[in-house]
């Protein structure tokens, strides 16, 4: 259960080249088949932003919208129960341009739950970046 308040552990990442945006804090919610991610981070001038996201654990495509797009996802289970992954994709106009980003998150419990890892990768118009974060309950 990935329930419970994670911070990220700055000294445990590993962001690879460019820039990555990541949470400050999750705060999670699973409940059944519903998982619920409350996600804080800082904008460019340093404020506080939240952000709320609710997956099903079913399989089944779910919507969620921040900042004015629309990610569309879906979660599955590994073979072992032991990860998630939640693949998503973006589709928006910038400058007169529709663009698509593709983002595939592998959450996983470590230290017997007491810390998450989160593999991320994002296919972008210009190119793929990978990164990987760690949050501390």
């Amino acid at each position: 259960n990935f329930s419970g308040d994670w911070t990220f552990n700055k000294a445990k990442r590993n962001l690879g080249e460019g820039r990555f945006r990541t949470s400050l804090k999750l705060t999670i919610l699973q409940k059944g088949n519903e998982l619920t991610i409350e996600r804080l981070s800082m904008n460019r001038d340093g404020q506080e932003m939240k952000s709320t996201e609710k997956y099903t654990l079913d399989g089944k495509e779910c919507e969620n919208t921040t900042r004015n797009r629309t990610r569309k996802s879906i979660v599955t289970w590994s073979e072992d129960g032991n990860s998630i992954t939640i693949s998503s994709k973006m589709v928006f106009d910038r400058n007169g341009q529709t663009m698509e980003i593709k983002i595939v998150e592998t959450w996983k419990l470590e230290d017997g739950g007491k810390s998450m890892s989160i593999e991320s990768s994002h296919l972008t118009p210009m190119g793929e970046r990978k990164a990987t974060l760690i949050y501390d309950k």
